[in-house]
């Protein structure tokens, strides 16, 4: 394929994105991409750049993903949003992640994650992806692939597992090492279903999502055994976030990361709790190589 088709099939490809949501009323947003705060999470990092040095030099954060500022505008009565954007992560490496790329996010109120699976399966399918589609709970694809009963399996025990398979147990957090587990003795199986959906993590990978009992209500969305999304059933209360967010610092203290201060320009903003809905974030280009590969 030449240069030319190349840009005309993306072109395409972005343009069918916006009819779907355009179709469903769903109202294309434009977030600030240079922020005043850097991430909390405590696996990702933020690029800071210095600005207005001729003035009065401080730093600002290019955004990872356009996440908080979107949850700013449902707090105000956005409604039903999406935002294709590019997004950018320092130190980044491996043949599936890049220090900039494109993302597109949207959010559905009054949807559960559930129902967010389906209209992804919906949008794909409007992108001519009509794909067999798998729905497992991180729990069913550790019982079936593994045998390990992992909502009820504790973090000394998971180390014997990992040694087993001659894999690494340095780790500070069950979290960790559950999710390399899932990396080396599940992700490699999934290549055989084309599209599959995990969902209702571990709590303790419940990055922003809601909890009820041993389960984060979110999923990732995986295609040919490479992920592609991440949901939620999102979190509404500031309170909330603002414990996830000191999580995620005192994470990254343990780690010995830069430090990061917590966003109260965020917490401030939703004086009004969000509406009840779900979230999610899909990599542009790791869906369109997933394309190209058929």
């Amino acid at each position: 394929m030449n240069m030319r088709d190349a840009l005309k099939k993306r072109d395409n490809f972005l343009a069918q994105i916006r009819q779907f949501f355009s179709q469903r009323d769903v109202v294309e947003v434009q977030t600030p991409q240079l922020l005043d705060t850097p991430v909390a999470d405590a696996y990702i990092d933020s690029i800071t750049m210095q600005v207005n040095k001729d003035i009065e030099q401080k730093s600002k954060y290019l955004h990872t993903s356009p996440e908080l500022e979107m949850k700013k505008l449902l707090a105000h009565g956005s409604g039903d949003i999406y935002q294709i954007c590019t997004v950018f992560r320092d130190n980044e490496q491996g043949t599936q992640n890049f220090n900039e790329f494109l993302m597109l996010e949207y959010y559905r109120l009054g949807f559960d994650v559930h129902q967010l699976m389906d209209d992804i399966v919906q949008l794909l399918n409007a992108l001519g992806i009509q794909s067999r589609v798998s729905k497992l709970s991180y729990a069913q694809a550790y019982f079936e692939y593994t045998d390990i009963d992992i909502l009820n399996t504790d973090f000394e025990a998971l180390k014997v597992v990992a040694k087993t398979h001659g894999l690494s147990t340095d780790f500070e957090w069950i979290e960790d090492l559950q999710i390399f587990l899932f990396t080396h003795l599940i992700e490699p199986k999934l290549k055989d279903l084309p599209l599959c959906f995990i969902y209702d993590y571990p709590i303790m990978q419940s990055a922003l999502a809601k909890v009820e009992g041993q389960v984060a209500h979110r999923f990732e969305l995986y295609m040919n055994g490479v992920e592609i999304a991440n949901g939620y059933d999102e979190l509404q209360e500031a309170k909330t976030y603002q414990q996830r967010f000191n999580d995620e610092i005192n994470k990254r203290s343990v780690l010995d990361k830069t430090s990061v201060d917590l966003d109260k320009g965020f917490l401030s903003s939703l004086q009004n709790p969000l509406p009840q809905c779900a979230g999610v974030a899909i990599g542009i280009e790791r869906l369109l190589s997933q394309i190209n590969l058929k």
